[in-house]
């Protein structure tokens, strides 16, 4: 009898692994359609996608589109009734843009259906777990929809839905452990929009950190505004990191993940830390099989072959400039921005009328 249960139990574990993978390859399916075929490119569709993934395929789809619909009606309603101080050729555009960034950082008054006066709360920081450490779904832009608190993922992607929705671009930037928006605008030119902190910051607060090598801008690994492909390669890197929180994760899964992102954006440094990761995973494994050590790697051509390859893919994602920042500085940083406005932020950039 005890050995019927085992099997059962062993194969309802192989099942829940089945179902678990299939919503992970369907997420991967969606993504990499995206990067060959533009026509079915939708950046909603890719972050929902892949947060379906890691929740099991119970995200909450129609509620989330809802909560979307209504932040659009609303950037609308702002579109239609402000009138913003800018005078360029691209004000329609502008305008779209002065909504959305409203709608993330600014309270805003509305009129309840009983005529009662409404107060809009924006959208906060959350300094609670920021990097998904203790919970992954952090870094969600479900989670920041329904809670109203986010991080420097959440809230960026956020802003590039609703810029989408509303049929404007937005472009994700990165920078060490932080992601962005950049727009351009015909007066003003390429402009760093921070919605951690509600402020349009010079490239100089990005610089302060001490963490943006030279090379990592030369190399695009920073600063620079990414394109739609390249914003759906954060994508791939997103879900292969979801995945990889797995108890037991196939580190052959997060390899075709960023190999993938990496074909779109060869310099993205996320992608190619995660696959030095992912290979060691895969080292460590085959070390195990055969019980060698690290040092005795030697021992197993194969095995031997991996370690090269880490070796020289880290010093690669080295001569790119990149650099690991602590999170504790990252944390200093972003709140640098809030004690030296003056230094770094570009205010005119916020006057409304």
């Amino acid at each position: 009898m005890k050995y019927i249960l085992l099997l059962f139990v062993l194969l309802c574990m192989s099942s829940y692994a089945y179902a678990q993978d299939e919503h992970y390859q369907k997420s991967y399916h969606t993504l990499s359609g995206m990067l060959s075929d533009s026509t079915t490119y939708n950046f909603k569709k890719a972050v929902f996608s892949v947060e379906n993934a890691y929740l099991k395929g119970t995200l909450d789809s129609l509620g989330l589109e809802q909560q979307v619909r209504a932040l659009v009606s609303l950037a609308k309603t702002l579109i239609n009734n402000r009138k913003l101080l800018y005078n360029g050729k691209d004000v329609e555009v502008v305008k779209k843009h002065a909504a959305i960034f409203s709608i993330m950082t600014d309270s805003i008054p509305l009129v309840g259906q009983k005529n009662e006066a409404l107060i809009y709360i924006p959208y906060q920081y959350d300094f609670n777990d920021p990097f998904g450490h203790e919970q992954w779904e952090n870094m969600f832009v479900s989670k920041l929809l329904q809670r109203r608190n986010g991080n420097c993922h959440s809230l960026p992607y956020l802003y590039k839905i609703l810029a989408e929705e509303l049929g404007v671009e937005a472009h994700l930037a990165l920078a060490p452990n932080h992601v962005y928006i950049k727009l351009f605008n015909e007066k003003d030119g390429w402009v760093n929009t921070e919605l951690t902190s509600g402020f349009f910051p010079r490239d100089a607060w990005l610089m302060a950190s001490g963490y943006v090598h030279l090379n990592a801008i030369k190399n695009g690994v920073y600063l620079k505004a990414l394109n739609n492909k390249e914003s759906i390669a954060l994508c791939l890197v997103d879900l292969a990191l979801g995945y990889s929180k797995e108890l037991n994760y196939d580190p052959d899964f997060v390899l075709q993940c960023v190999d993938k992102a990496l074909s779109v954006f060869p310099n993205y440094a996320n992608a190619l830390v995660l696959k030095t990761e992912a290979k060691g995973k895969q080292l460590q494994s085959l070390l195990l099989e055969h019980q060698l050590s690290l040092d005795q790697a030697e021992q197993l051509p194969q095995a031997l072959a991996l370690r090269q390859e880490i070796e020289q893919e880290l010093q690669y994602i080295h001569e790119l400039g990149y650099r690991q920042m602590p999170e504790s500085m990252y944390l200093a940083w972003l709140l640098s921005l809030k004690t030296e406005e003056e230094k770094y932020a570009t205010q005119k950039l916020r006057t409304l009328h």
